[in-house]
């Protein structure tokens, strides 16, 4: 019973000095840092202004001093509650006390525009035209922060690739890597490569500055729909799941569901945001339009007529025959094969192949 009763009396005495005390007694707790949902509690070194510097000291409150600081307990674990942003932290004296990590202020309506959390896009009734020219965004302030996704160099830019408009960039990392959000918001969508195509394993989070991020290729994503995410914050791991040539996060940034070149606002080779304030004109929105660019270059670019995917397959190729060709030989170098080539000329199987003769082959 006694036991119990000490035990009692810490709860309480801990509680109260971990919400009330921020000189003295819990001073070594004042930093933390988050990793998703384990708080890290780590000691401050103490500064030079913190040490006793009145020579005339009284001897014996040292010694009180030195040996109250000894009865401080050390936070050992951290324990989830039902609220991510909720933990509790156990020290190596069986006493507990819960933390309360800064969560973002999240605008209720958020998440009543266009919110489908199995589509990845959303705004396929909001065309370009009906699109404003120019829209001030906020992307930080004293509230909220950002975070570069993942720091790693860019393999492929926002731009037309293979005959594909790239709407997105590619980071390169290694599968396990671990991937932050951008900034703070609520993830709309948390679905797996069956259902996405090739985005792989994929996040969007709708953030408070209007924008959406898409994290693509994912891994393993450790967060779900409908949660709170701060900037920094962990939420997935690097892979090359989906349509994909190896490891990389296809990361994009859009707004109204219409996607622009992530570089205009992040610069990922020196881990910074560009400004606090992004200015997103129409004309970013052509996927010929990227950052470095003059406003008339952007202009001028996304002014470019897109590429006739039709016309691009069409254009045939040609081969012409050599000494020792066959027409096995032939199709296997191509890619293609016997009957096709036959198909595209005219000609049977076992037609006797001249040296010089012209064959189309695609």
């Amino acid at each position: 019973m006694k036991k119990l009763f000490v035990i009692i009396i810490c709860l309480l005495f801990s509680s109260v000095a971990f919400s009330q005390d921020n000189n003295g007694f819990f001073k070594r707790l004042r930093n933390h840092f988050v990793v998703h949902d384990t708080v890290y509690i780590y000691a401050q070194p103490q500064n030079d202004s913190d040490t006793l510097t009145n020579a005339n000291a009284d001897e014996e409150e040292e010694e009180e001093e030195e040996e109250f600081s000894e009865d401080i307990p050390v936070p050992v674990d951290t324990i989830d509650t039902d609220d991510r942003y909720r933990k509790v932290v156990l020290f190596d004296n069986s006493t507990w006390v819960f933390y309360n990590i800064d969560k973002p202020e999240i605008p209720d309506e958020l998440n009543d525009d266009h919110w489908e959390t199995d589509i990845i896009h959303t705004y396929r009734d909001i065309a370009l035209k009906d699109l404003p020219e120019e829209v001030e965004i906020r992307l930080v302030d004293s509230l909220h922060g950002y975070c570069i996704p993942h720091p790693g160099p860019i393999t492929s830019q926002f731009k037309y690739r293979w005959r594909r408009a790239h709407k997105g960039i590619d980071i390169g990392l290694d599968t396990g890597d671990a991937i932050y959000a951008a900034f703070d918001g609520v993830v709309r969508v948390a679905l797996p490569s069956r259902m996405t195509g090739g985005y792989g394993n994929v996040l969007v989070i709708r953030h408070v500055n209007g924008l959406e991020t898409y994290y693509g290729h994912l891994s393993k994503y450790i967060v779900k729909s409908g949660d709170v995410v701060k900037a920094g914050e962990l939420i997935g791991y690097g892979g090359s799941t989906g349509r994909s040539t190896g490891p990389h996060l296809h990361f994009e940034t859009r707004y109204m569901g219409q996607s622009f070149d992530p570089e205009r606002i992040f610069d990922f080779y020196n881990g910074k945001l560009r400004d606090e304030v992004f200015v997103l004109k129409k004309h970013y929105f052509n996927i010929n339009s990227h950052y470095g660019q003059t406003d008339q270059q952007s202009l001028n670019a996304s002014r470019k007529a897109p590429i006739d995917k039709s016309k691009a397959k069409s254009k045939a190729v040609y081969y012409k025959v050599r000494k020792g060709d066959t027409l096995s030989k032939i199709a296997k170098k191509h890619g293609t094969t016997i009957a096709k080539i036959c198909k595209l000329n005219g000609i049977r199987q076992n037609k006797t192949l001249q040296i010089g003769q012209r064959l189309r082959v695609k």
